[in-house]
């Protein structure tokens, strides 16, 4: 018998797939998860459509369903703090490169299981909390690995005169 390694194709999966590749790429292999929150989205869809739903009104209501737990990027977060706090030593693109390398590190994951990660938290007062962690944890990265950083280089190479 014939195996099918083909994958269905489904516009919540297709969806979802399309949204945790931009904010949570580092569970993009979690094709179990993905392939149940579609399953659960297409299930909300489909029961909103018979209570007497517009398509756009289930549209929405399976939105909630497929999004749900994923508002909040740690992807995302990486990427403001190294944009923002570290421009000069990590200019674009270096940021979306180093933070799935990040977010694979012992040091940032206790980071950001130190907090209650939810939907809302990027609206909390522990938001900022966690981006200054955020940023010690970074800086201490660096310096006890010593790892090269786009000024340490400029400052090593020699001046044109």
């Amino acid at each position: 018998m014939k195996k099918n390694n083909k994958q269905e194709l489904s516009y919540f999966r297709l969806k979802l797939r399309s949204y945790m590749s931009e904010h949570h790429p580092e569970r993009l292999h979690d094709t179990e998860f993905i392939t149940a929150r579609a399953d659960m989205a297409l299930t909300a869809y489909c029961d909103a459509v018979a209570q007497g739903f517009t398509h756009l009104e289930a549209e929405s209501i399976a939105s909630e369903v497929l999004y749900q737990g994923l508002h909040f990027s740690k992807y995302d977060t990486l990427v403001s703090v190294l944009e923002n706090e570290f421009e000069r030593e990590l200019p674009a693109p270096l940021p979306e490169r180093l933070a799935p390398i990040l977010l694979s590190n012992k040091a940032i994951q206790a980071t950001f299981d130190k907090f209650g990660l939810t939907d809302t938290f990027a609206v909390s007062g522990q938001y900022d909390h966690l981006y200054t962690e955020l940023i010690g944890t970074i800086v201490l990265l660096t310096k006890s690995n010593n790892l090269p950083t786009v000024r340490q280089t400029e400052e090593a190479s020699p001046k044109a005169l």
